[in-house]
């Protein structure tokens, strides 16, 4: 399992990942699901990959190669749109997916690879998508600011009450960070170190980035007082009064 973040705001856009992958219930490992294609001054593109690390792995090596290879067709480097870019990674999913579909199968195993991307294109706005395993995808708006895939019920609550387009970087940042404590506190298949990424709109470079390993001193403070936090609304709660 895995738990990945998106979000869309008027001063730009917050990535968050975990890094727990598994095989089976003891077999734990820590991969990276962020991957940044970035050419300052001209595009930043983010993708959280979401499924199997073999497929979702797969599918990042493909785009980077077709990127590298100057043969002048559609790539991650020259795609005019974000719209396009996730053409391009749904193009290469569906490749991964005719190549190693029948053999999976064979196994009774389905092509399972899904990714948050996001990012801009010099002279477009900021675009955020989930592009589902199956090559389609959806894009996130002013009704609906932030995609999830993976583990998402644990942590959707406080972003639900917390985020809206004119939130803040920085406290967007923070909500997305509760989320994760939230769902690690509940699903031991998603587990730190948690990759982030807060872009600025139109900055077309990534000037902050952070990665938060198991006992980082402020993570662990906010883990802390948010849920020292909540046990104190809580006890202010009014009571419930049985009598009509």
């Amino acid at each position: 399992m895995t738990y990945c973040v998106g979000v869309l705001l008027d001063e730009g856009m917050i990535f968050a990942s975990d890094s727990r992958t598994h095989a089976e219930v003891d077999d734990f490992a820590t991969f990276c699901k962020m991957t940044v294609f970035e050419r300052s001054g001209d595009r930043v593109i983010v993708l959280l990959s979401s499924g199997s690390l073999a497929g979702t792995q797969a599918v990042i090596s493909l785009l980077t190669q077709r990127s590298d290879i100057e043969t002048g067709a559609p790539n991650l480097w020259n795609a005019r749109t974000m719209f396009d870019v996730a053409n391009l990674v749904a193009d290469a999913m569906r490749d991964i997916e005719r190549r190693d579909g029948p053999y999976l199968a064979e196994s009774a195993i389905k092509f399972n690879a899904s990714f948050i991307l996001g990012g801009q294109i010099g002279g477009e706005p900021l675009r955020l998508f989930r592009v589902y395993a199956e090559g389609n995808f959806i894009e996130a708006g002013c009704d609906t600011p932030f995609l999830q895939t993976g583990e998402t019920k644990y942590g959707k609550p406080i972003i639900d009450r917390v985020i809206s387009p004119s939130t803040s970087l920085a406290d967007a940042a923070k909500c997305v960070l509760v989320s994760f404590d939230s769902t690690m506190r509940s699903n031991l298949s998603v587990g730190m170190p948690i990759d982030l990424i807060c872009y600025q709109r139109d900055s077309l470079e990534i000037r902050m980035r952070r990665r938060f390993d198991a006992g980082d001193p402020y993570f662990a403070t906010l883990s802390r007082q948010w849920s020292t936090g909540v046990r104190q609304v809580f006890s202010q709660l009014p009571a419930l009064q049985w009598a009509s």
